[in-house]
């Protein structure tokens, strides 16, 4: 049975499943078959005799995960191995010890915090809306994670750069008043059930003593997960011993706003001197064209959890090229998505294998919108849909309720945007952002509404509140049909752990990814993790997209995320006839890259003024001069021509043409410009 068990693994698996009982920490990337790894690990343990089975506990952190640990230890001949998450494994083991070492029975868990939360927030006065509560909830729950009591609870926020709903002070006497309501209520919230746990394993020495003799090993998934208080419940199940496996990737660190912290991770060989340590690189999952992507956008990555970079490796044959697109806005952005997964649903691929991946909620409902549109069915993992979400609500009746009076006869005309931005304080419309959170969210989705209406006022001069009103009507009874299986649109935080064939990565402009209150090194590295994240859940296929405009005709004012700077081709900005795939002088296909550059058939004659031909290489031959390049890395002779050609007027007219991304434009564009105007 042992041998059964390494084969078909590859020599880093190998090295991982057979090491002797003790300390091993398996770093694996993404892709790389890590929960194999550990599931033949367990098994071989057991087989071997090194372990009975009923000595072993297996933790992760959600329960899909340890059900799918299970489910493969059973195909393994190890039924009864125990996989739970954090919390799971603490329940079972407080049930047990509680009567015995506190007395009574186990305190009932609380399934839902926002009562109490409410209750501690209506005393002191710090505000009791959803958004609010939700951020002070979580608030409790990243100082809970990070061992962190009330009294230290200023401090603390200041020292790792919080960004509180409320004054510091404030939200400390909240989660003070929290903590004391739920003690005479004889009530434990999660985090308690792993502090119980700890208290008890450390203060009574028979209970510590009776559970070390039952459990000898321990074996933590995505360590790099783990926070303060799990390292701490870690420890108490030990109690100095070091049968420990851990399987983590410092490259995946994305929780540190909920107290997650790589630190463990990272200094497991320091602790354990004697371990064995294993990398899993060969990647299973993605393309080699995914692959170079994800080794790219890590390749960046500063600071300690540089050292211990994974370099993938792909083992899956070829597959398609990765394609990047600008956008002149996020409509047209969402639209070009929309027609890309009908044509892949079209051509066989199921729509549950193809995903919309975006950095916050409120960037959904372009892509509920352009779904629905084209007809294509969907479903929104990790979050509501966007015409479902409570402030949306009440943002569509505060605008039905504003229309009438402002849309009757003799009324002053008013300007829609201005009058929308009016119409949506009173639901939760500031001036200044919020810090991040619940509440920053809630402003986001708010905010995509204001853009709406100024698509709605672009496009029907004079639109009033009932137009905006009724727009939002249709759109709500659009996207609300019933859940069916479909393309998925989620965060990215929601898409981690999971994959699909195709994956579409949009929105990636600055400001958004990373996204804007990221300001530390290390909260634009966790931005980073972020984008690596999303590029591993992809298979064979992923689409990179940016939108210069947040609104349709709006101000091109964006540019493409930091992270994609020598990764993303310049070339990046379809024309008009690239994207319809047709010639503009004759409406015949397409069929090459320099065809679609010129946005003409190769037969058909150029229009090109050649002293404008002869100006630009002119000017093009002394900046490669200045610059001591060769010429084309300047401009190509298609890109030349197809200036010449099309005799951009502005700024967008140059973004328009292929060959001229953003940071080209800063170079060149006013030079070009004027070259182009001196020959009219």
């Amino acid at each position: 049975m042992s041998a059964e068990l390494l084969a078909g693994l590859d020599e880093g698996q190998r090295l991982a499943v057979q090491a002797p009982s003790g300390p091993v920490c398996v770093l694996a990337g993404a892709g790389t078959g890590k929960t194999r790894t550990i599931t033949h690990r367990i098994a071989r343990l057991v087989a071997t005799g090194a372990h009975p089975v009923s000595e072993i506990l297996a933790v992760t952190f959600t329960t899909r995960a340890a059900g799918e640990m299970r489910s493969r230890l059973r195909g393994l001949g190890v039924p009864g191995a125990q996989a739970r998450t954090f919390h799971s494994a603490a329940l079972k083991q407080l049930r047990y010890f509680w009567p015995r070492s506190v007395g009574g029975p186990l305190w009932p868990v609380l399934e839902q915090k926002m009562r109490l939360v409410a209750m501690a927030s209506r005393r002191v006065g710090a505000g009791t809306d959803t958004a609010t509560l939700r951020d002070l909830a979580g608030e409790i729950e990243w100082a809970k994670a990070s061992l962190v009591a009330p009294d230290d609870y200023v401090a603390a926020a200041g020292r790792h750069h919080r960004d509180t709903p409320v004054a510091a002070e404030l939200a400390a006497r909240v989660f003070a008043g929290y903590e004391e309501l739920k003690r005479e209520s004889e009530q434990l919230d999660f985090d308690d059930l792993l502090l119980h746990t700890c208290a008890v394993l450390e203060d009574d020495e028979d209970v510590a003593r009776e559970f070390r003799a039952r459990y000898r090993c321990f074996v933590v998934d995505e360590y790099q997960d783990v926070t303060p208080l799990q390292q701490r419940l870690l420890d108490a199940w030990l109690g100095g011993r070091d049968q420990l496996t851990v399987v983590g990737d410092a490259n995946q660190t994305i929780y540190s706003f909920a107290g997650a912290s790589p630190t463990y991770l990272l200094g497991f060989a320091s602790r354990y001197p004697e371990a064995t340590v294993v990398k899993l690189e060969r990647d299973y999952r993605s393309t080699p064209q995914v692959v170079t992507v994800a080794n790219q956008v890590i390749a960046g990555a500063q600071g300690r959890a540089a050292r211990l970079r994974l370099r993938l490796t792909a083992a899956l044959p070829p597959g398609p090229p990765v394609r990047y697109t600008e956008h002149p806005d996020e409509p047209t952005e969402a639209r070009a998505v929309a027609e890309q997964a009908a044509a892949l649903i079209a051509g066989g691929m199921p729509a549950s294998e193809i995903a919309v991946l975006y950095r916050i909620n409120a960037q959904s409902e372009a892509y509920e919108q352009s779904m629905a549109a084209a007809g294509v069915p969907y479903v929104v993992r990790g979050g509501e849909r966007f015409f479902a979400r409570p402030e949306v609500r009440q943002a569509m009746v505060a605008v039905r309720r504003a229309a009438a009076p402002a849309d009757a006869p003799g009324a002053e005309p008013v300007d829609l945007v201005t009058a929308v931005r009016e119409v949506l304080v009173p639901v939760g419309l500031t001036a200044e952002p919020p810090p991040a959170g619940s509440l920053r969210e809630r402003w986001d989705n708010l905010l995509a509404l204001v853009s709406l209406a100024e698509e709605v006022a672009a496009a029907v001069p004079g639109a009033g509140l009932a137009d905006l009103a009724a727009e939002l009507e249709q759109r709500a009874e659009a996207q609300h049909a019933p859940t069916v299986d479909g393309v998925t649109l989620a965060s990215l935080h929601a898409a981690k752990g999971l994959e699909w064939d195709a994956v579409f990565l949009v929105g990636l402009s600055e400001g958004t990814l990373p996204i804007q209150h990221a300001e530390t090194p290390d909260e634009i590295e966790e931005e980073r993790r972020l984008l690596y994240v999303g590029v591993t859940r992809a298979r064979t296929r992923l689409a990179v997209s940016w939108s210069l405009s947040r609104s349709e005709g709006g101000r091109r004012t964006r540019r493409r995320s930091r992270f994609l700077t020598g990764i993303a081709p310049e070339s990046s900005v379809p024309s008009r006839a690239a994207r319809s795939g047709r010639c503009r002088v004759c409406g015949g296909p397409l069929t090459d890259a320099t065809q679609a550059k010129l946005g003409r058939c190769e037969q058909c004659p150029s229009n090109a003024d050649p002293d404008l031909v002869d100006a630009l290489r002119d000017w093009r031959r002394r900046r490669s001069g200045e610059a001591g390049v060769p010429a084309y890395v300047v401009f190509s002779d298609a890109t030349l021509l197809a200036i010449a050609e099309r005799r951009p007027a502005d700024d967008a007219a140059l973004l328009a043409i292929p060959g001229i991304g953003r940071s080209k434009l800063d170079a060149y564009g006013r030079d070009v410009l004027s070259v182009v105007s001196a020959t009219d």
